[in-house]
């Protein structure tokens, strides 16, 4: 009796995991901690001159040029950052090549190195790297594909920020913080745990160490410092979301553009894109497949038991009533 139902409580465990681990995942793409702003309230936040805010971001802007193939840096690239320089001038301004971030982690984080250079996709170093960036000097992490509007230095009064398109996961292209947060710690050592192929390229490169990876551990380090996060004591807890939906009628950008990306495209992005786009229709459609699934085995499983010709032949398909 106990090995009959043994096999349906086993299966009943393994489906409730496979729930549990989706709709955590799922999380990633709705609603998400910390404090969302505007650009336009960062901006009349520091209308006053002098600002008597504490300032806690150094004046120092990242930018990671990899030359994958052999070619120099786009046009455009170059412009973005030296609209940065021009807007910025007393900043310290840092491009990172790929000798260099490599003995950035060699020299501060010698325990990552084997992580950082068995990563399947290039652009997965560009991903972690940043992150040990922020970790080891803080400043203001931009992608090449940013450039700057104006200068940034009403981003330096906010602890720690991250970038929110306003749907689905928050995003990495830009990332401000002082030094040694404690968020980067979380972040960077939760880089090999994470570090898994997950079949397709867009969502290994995402879950592992991109935008999805920085959402999950985004919402963790939020819910880990809990009501730490209040009081005026305490407002290098704070985590911010930069506003940044560039759909029609959102809130206009006035630190930061956008232009042309795309360097780690791979075949499956854009399949991966429109899921994102669509979520509450790939919901349903999951839901459904999933309950057919269901329906289908329970259908088997009563086929099986009705066909049943002798009763001590049965015992094998017996457990299976569990489900009928």
């Amino acid at each position: 009796m106990r090995l009959r139902l043994f096999y349906p409580i086993a299966i009943l465990f393994l489906v409730a995991y496979f729930f549990y681990r989706l709709v955590s995942f799922l999380q990633i793409f709705f609603e998400h901690t910390g404090i969302s702003i505007t650009q336009q309230e960062i901006k009349i936040a520091h209308a006053t001159i002098p600002d008597s805010r504490p300032q806690y971001i150094p004046k120092i802007i990242h930018n990671v040029f990899h030359d994958w193939k052999n070619q120099s840096m786009p046009a455009d690239w170059k412009k973005n950052r030296q609209n940065c320089i021009d807007l910025n001038p007393d900043w310290e301004h840092k491009l990172w090549s790929e000798e260099e971030s490599r003995v950035f982690i060699e020299e501060h984080y010698h325990w990552f190195l084997r992580a950082y250079d068995g990563y399947e996709h290039r652009v997965q170093r560009i991903d972690a790297l940043r992150y040990f960036l922020l970790r080891n000097y803080g400043g203001i992490y931009l992608d090449l594909d940013n450039g700057c509007l104006e200068s940034l230095e009403p981003l330096l009064y906010y602890p720690i920020f991250t970038t929110d398109g306003g749907r689905g996961a928050l995003s990495n292209n830009i990332l401000g913080s002082y030094p040694h947060h404690p968020f980067w710690k979380l972040l960077t050592e939760s880089l090999i745990p994470y570090d898994h192929n997950y079949l397709f390229p867009y969502v290994t490169i995402s879950y592992a160490s991109g935008q999805w990876f920085e959402t999950a551990i985004w919402d963790k380090y939020h819910h880990s410092i809990g009501g730490q996060a209040n009081g005026e004591e305490n407002l290098e807890n704070l985590l911010y979301r930069i506003m940044m939906d560039d759909r029609p009628g959102a809130e206009p950008w006035i630190f930061f553009t956008q232009e042309r990306g795309g360097s780690w495209n791979n075949w499956d992005n854009r399949m991966f894109l429109w899921i994102g786009d669509h979520l509450a229709l790939d919901i349903m459609v999951g839901v459904s497949c999933i309950g057919l699934l269901l329906w289908c085995f329970k259908q088997c499983a009563r086929s099986c038991i009705r066909k049943c010709p002798v009763q001590k032949d049965c015992s094998k398909v017996r457990s299976v009533e569990f489900f009928a």
